[in-house]
């Protein structure tokens, strides 16, 4: 061109961030100003939306204080997302308690920054001052909401955000159903979601996939199943249909199905398999101890393997203590992950468990030079609409030392029953006894224990763990059910576990 209007570059800059081309969408702005062109409101929303470094998004917000449009609200709100996709959220509030007027953008995309940097308390504070000026709230604002209710994993919260919806008189939106139903499955209530599902005007392939999903979280492979075969009787299933059903017969055991689902993909429905679905596949065979097999199906594969499916096949190998393998995957893994920590966790662990220390602290070793440091495991429990977290060896909760009396009573109690603490999950070299110890400080244990102190005896206990649980922890749980007489809800990095007088829903195959 010739000559270039604010409009054509602005429509130029716009491309670039719709097909992804942020530093590209970004240097064309730049072009722009160079060239003496004063932006315009459409190029500088463009423009903030491609940001995604610090120092760019300061220069950004002098180029808008300097053209006199930070008083536009569009352009407020369009600079305060950009500092928190920015991971500075802390000048994203600073811009929001600042501005003179907010309208319902204003508030929902602030509740959404907070629940994109997992500060979901912070998300729902907001809702909550948010409802305190009258302003009601929209479906994009409670999708935000939900999303950082998802977060806490709190069944409490989650039924009263569906009453401010259907006081809203918006859950006749199928958006907002979908998104209650994938709740109240992730605050491991699956009565709640299954009558969402029944009670929908209307579903579309997101609802089927979601109640598929869920029932497969839960252990419920058979009724995945069910479901599967009656959406296909309405609904095409899609790539992320197929997930959803091969990760139900993975958690469930289902090898037969599994492989029928898979081969049915491409023959009746024309979906091409990506690495999730192969992922699937390998954690499908790899769980039920068919490691070889999966391992051949790795290297059978039309499209290169994944960390995905190599991670599949390491988990595997940690249940079912393959070192050979497991070295196979992790070679494979800590060049396509390296910056993934629970690699490393489960290689150190899975040499640990078979007593070869030196390889295990060697793993451990390569982490540290690497730099790449291990997550802080926690475990969530909410009492009476407040949520707790315990961390191992942290003793913020100012009922510490009550809860570690409790805790050593409960211990006494199921090893009476047949519990034997497995101190293969403790990695360091230290006295048995110890790590006896350092297994009872576990926080899927203190919170437990927390919420047989606080809450009725009728009650059931539901906690998240951000973490897989570890296996010490799972048996201790199901002692814990059996002794208690108590219903015990937990949900990990991976799944839901209902515990239930001695047993657990998973069957012990996870």
């Amino acid at each position: 061109m010739r000559q270039r209007s604010i409009v054509s570059w602005s429509a130029m800059i716009g491309a670039c961030l719709q097909c992804g081309f942020h530093e590209q969408g970004l240097l064309l702005f730049t072009r722009m100003l160079d060239q003496g062109i004063k932006p315009n409101r459409a190029s500088i929303l463009n423009a903030t939306a491609c940001v995604r470094r610090e120092n760019a998004a300061h220069h950004m917000h002098r180029v808008i204080m300097d053209n006199v449009l930070d008083n536009d609200q569009s352009v407020q709100n369009g600079t305060m997302l950009m500092f928190a996709r920015c991971g500075r959220i802390d000048l994203a509030r600073s811009l929001f308690d600042g501005f003179t007027y907010k309208d319902l953008v204003c508030w929902a995309s602030m509740i959404d920054a907070y629940a994109r940097a997992d500060l979901p308390l912070e998300a729902l504070l907001l809702f909550n001052q948010m409802r305190l000026q009258c302003v009601l709230p929209d479906s994009i604002t409670l999708l935000a909401v939900i999303q950082a209710c998802s977060i806490l994993a709190s069944l409490h919260l989650a039924r009263t955000l569906h009453a401010v919806i259907i006081r809203c008189f918006l859950e006749c939106q199928l958006v907002l159903d979908t998104a209650v139903l994938d709740l109240y499955m992730k605050c491991g209530s699956l009565t709640y979601a299954r009558k969402v599902f029944d009670n929908m005007k209307g579903r579309n392939i997101i609802s089927w996939s979601t109640m598929i999903s869920g029932y497969g979280m839960h252990g419920h492979g058979k009724e995945a199943l069910y479901l599967f075969d009656q959406m296909k009787a309405l609904i095409k299933p899609d790539h992320v249909t197929f997930v959803s059903i091969l990760s139900a017969c993975s958690h469930a055991g289902l090898i037969n199905e599994g492989w029928e689902c898979f081969d049915s993909m491409v023959r009746d429905f024309g979906v091409t398999p990506t690495s999730e679905h192969y992922a699937c596949m390998v954690d499908l065979l790899g769980r039920a101890g068919q490691l070889n097999q999966a391992l051949e199906f790795i290297e059978k594969m039309p499209v290169r393997p994944e960390a995905g499916v190599w991670g599949a096949l390491l988990g595997a190998c940690r249940i079912h203590s393959n070192v050979e393998l497991a070295e196979i995957a992790a070679k494979s893994l800590l060049n396509l992950d390296a910056e993934n920590p629970g690699r490393y966790v489960l290689l150190s662990n899975i040499y640990a468990s078979l007593g070869k220390r030196r390889e295990a602290y060697r793993i451990r070793n390569l982490m540290k030079s690497r730099g790449v440091k291990k997550k802080v495991g926690w475990t969530s429990i909410e009492i009476k609409g407040k949520m707790y977290t315990f961390v191992a060896g942290v003793r913020a909760n100012p009922e510490m030392d009550l809860i570690y009396s409790e805790l050593g009573k409960l211990m006494e109690r199921i090893r009476q029953e047949g519990y034997i603490p497995d101190v293969s999950f403790v990695l360091h070299d230290v006295e048995g006894e110890t790590k006896e110890m350092m297994l009872y400080a576990h926080s899927e244990k203190l919170a437990i224990v927390f919420g047989l102190i606080k809450l009725g005896h009728e009650s059931s206990i539901r906690i998240t763990k951000n973490l897989r649980v570890c296996g010490d922890c799972h048996t201790a749980t199901k002692f814990i059910s059996k002794v208690t007489g108590r219903e015990i809800v937990v949900r990990d990095s991976q799944r839901f576990h209902h515990f239930m007088n001695g047993t657990c829903s998973c069957g012990d195959y996870w």
